[in-house]
């Protein structure tokens, strides 16, 4: 953080946890079912900033099939990702809630997000929930049904 403004300092809790040196760390878990798209993340301009171990991936991916997200590839990572998502919980001063961002195409966005928000949904009964569901478009992806 760059700013001067006590009030936005104040606020940087709700989204990240102060490391070493000032430097804040995301409060995010980053999902995905093949470990390609996690590769790109942390080789990209802000791949450093994410804690390492909250990059929780698969190796086979669903292949656009919501079905495998949900019940097979999805089933099998699930604990693992609440396990993350638990540690972040309890890190918290007083969690609100949650944000989840997931794609409503394909297999981990709308498969194993309709999962975990489920299983997120069970353990924190009391808690909000908001999720940003990102539409496929015909544009860019071949796979829009």
């Amino acid at each position: 953080y760059n700013g001067t403004s006590e009030l936005q300092l104040e606020r940087m809790s709700v989204y990240f946890n102060e490391g070493s040196n000032n430097k804040y760390v995301p409060r995010a878990v980053l999902v995905d079912l093949e470990p390609g798209t996690m590769d790109a993340v942390r080789a990209g301009p802000f791949g450093q900033l994410f804690r390492p171990d909250n990059f929780v991936f698969g190796q086979s991916g669903a292949g656009n099939n919501w079905a495998k997200g949900h019940y097979t590839e999805g089933a099998e990572l699930v604990d693992q990702v609440l396990d993350v998502v638990r540690r972040e919980a309890e890190g918290c001063d007083c969690l609100q809630g949650f944000q989840i961002t997931h794609s409503l195409g394909g297999g981990t966005g709308a498969g194993m997000g309709t999962l975990l928000i489920s299983k997120i949904r069970e353990e924190f009964p009391d808690r909000m929930m908001a999720t940003f569901s990102v539409m496929p478009s015909p544009k860019v992806s071949d796979t829009v049904v």
